[in-house]
């Protein structure tokens, strides 16, 4: 891999144990290596790309100060948006001739304005957002297409069209954030979206009152935090689900389990774990938990997607854009990036309408 030179970390990249200057610098590095000429980030070289991973590593980039790249990505989920505001879980290549998976998932298609709420705020540029309101707003009314009758958001369209009439607490939950997100663009350039309050106030009463409503993934550390990471959950009550389930996941001195029955900690979930304790307050934990993912680092400053603690094996052998990504985010918002700590604390994003006796 030939990096990029000319790479400088911002002062909020680097946190003691976890990035100095150098080591922030070129995890930023690596991951612009991977993004094509047509924006789209990969998972690595030649590998499949996501929405929703894309966006994640996009989102790192602007917290580096590399808005440039940022916005390239961002002009390929324009470039590749379907005409009804979905995108297709998975690319490879370029072009229309590289989509890999023509399935679509809620979640991935709900994250872009995650991602341009993310931009404008690092960049204040509003001409980025006037151009990018129309590929948002497309991309949340597809989404809210997909609310099932108690709230929760149909997790997918077949490859044939036909929607899922079930729902994933891990992509409802980053689907709230969205269209939290969603309204604070909306805020700001006063075009209010009453459909879209209306459907985050029933989604957040779905994650916070009635599990029941979802597949049970519970093995998944993501359905754990993502309830705290995106927003259903704050307070007494995010610290009450985090701790409930905490010796299940967390493997000291290492990260976060991907599932609680298999002795393998993943970086991507462990620096969203970390994200998800810093919105709560606990900073020493997420530190702690970020410190546990150097033996993920490669010597180019990617990170292993993951490692089986039992074998002392790194796997799978790859090193994902998203896994950076997902690092630097949390270091960003612990070192108070304004943009990242923006994005991902709840109490500075519009709530959705609360319906009382709502499902």
């Amino acid at each position: 891999m030939t990096l990029p030179e000319g790479v400088a970390a911002p002062e909020s990249l680097l946190l003691p144990g976890v990035l100095d200057a150098a080591q922030a610098a070129a995890t930023v590095r690596s991951i612009l290596a991977e993004q094509r000429p047509d924006g789209g980030i990969p998972w690595f070289t030649g590998g499949h790309l996501d929405p929703w991973d894309h966006t994640e590593a996009a989102m790192a980039l602007d917290s580096a100060g590399e808005h440039t790249a940022a916005e390239r990505a961002y002009r390929w989920l324009a470039e590749q948006q379907n005409p009804d505001g979905s995108w297709f879980a998975g690319y490879y290549g370029e072009g229309a001739d590289g989509v890999s998976n023509r399935a679509v998932e809620s979640n991935f298609c709900a994250y872009v304005a995650v991602g341009c709420w993310h931009h404008f705020l690092a960049t204040g540029d509003a001409a980025f957002l006037d151009r990018m309101w129309p590929v948002v707003r497309r991309a949340l009314d597809f989404t809210v297409g997909l609310q099932l009758p108690g709230g929760a958001i149909a997790w997918r369209l077949d490859e044939d069209g036909a929607p899922a009439r079930e729902a994933l607490l891990t992509g409802s939950s980053s689907i709230l954030h969205a269209l939290r997100c969603g309204l604070a663009i909306a805020e700001h350039r006063q075009d209010p979206q009453p459909d879209w309050e209306l459907a985050a106030g029933r989604l957040q009463h779905a994650i916070a009152e009635h599990p029941e409503r979802f597949l049970d993934k519970a093995r998944y550390s993501m359905d754990w935090y993502y309830p705290v990471l995106g927003g259903a959950l704050t307070g007494e009550a995010a610290e009450r689900r985090l701790d409930a389930d905490w010796d299940t996941f967390v493997v000291p001195g290492l990260g976060a389990r991907c599932v609680s029955d298999r002795p393998w900690v993943t970086g991507g979930e462990s620096a969203e774990l970390a994200l998800a304790l810093w919105a709560v307050g606990r900073r020493e934990d997420a530190v702690r938990i970020l410190r546990g993912l150097g033996r993920l680092r490669h010597q180019d400053g990617s990170y292993w997607t993951g490692y089986v603690f039992e074998d002392d094996a790194i796997w799978p052998e790859e090193r994902t854009t998203w896994t950076a990504g997902a690092l630097l985010l949390a270091v960003a918002a612990l070192g108070g990036d304004p943009a990242t700590t923006a994005v991902f604390a709840a109490g500075k994003l519009p709530g959705g309408l609360a319906v009382p006796g709502c499902c």
